[in-house]
C-alpha cells in the first residue's frame, strides 16, 4: 500500500513554480533558491529537489524555460505601443488641463 501524500498536487506544482521563477528573476544558486522557496512553503529541500526533477526532468536546468524569439518581439512591439499610448494620453493631459485654465481664466 502506497504511503499517503503529504501535499496534492496543486501544492507541488506552485512550488515547482515558485522554484523556477525565483532562478529566473535573479542570479542565486539552484540549491539556494530551493531552500528559499521551500522555506517559504515549509517544505523539505530534498522534497521540492525531487518535484523539480520530476517536473523539469532529470539533468535539465530551468534555463530552458526561456521566452522563444518571436514572443520576445512580440513584446518588445506592445512596449513601443504601449509607450506611443502614454505619450499620447500626457499630451492630451496637458492640452485639457491648459484648455481648463484658460476657461477659468476667461471667467
Amino acid at each position: 500500500m502506497p504511503a499517503l501524500k503529504k501535499y496534492d498536487e496543486e501544492t507541488q506544482a506552485r512550488a515547482v513554480r515558485m522554484y523556477l521563477d525565483r532562478v529566473a528573476e535573479s542570479d542565486v544558486s539552484l540549491r539556494a533558491a530551493r531552500a528559499e522557496v521551500g522555506e517559504l512553503l515549509g517544505i523539505n529541500e530534498s522534497t521540492l529537489r525531487n518535484w523539480i526533477r520530476r517536473d523539469v526532468g532529470e539533468g535539465t536546468t530551468p534555463a530552458v524555460s526561456e521566452r522563444p524569439d518571436d514572443e520576445v518581439v512580440q513584446l518588445r512591439r506592445e512596449v513601443a505601443r504601449l509607450r506611443r499610448a502614454n505619450e499620447i494620453l500626457k499630451t492630451a493631459s496637458a492640452f485639457f488641463a491648459a484648455a481648463e485654465l484658460d476657461r477659468r481664466l476667461g471667467q
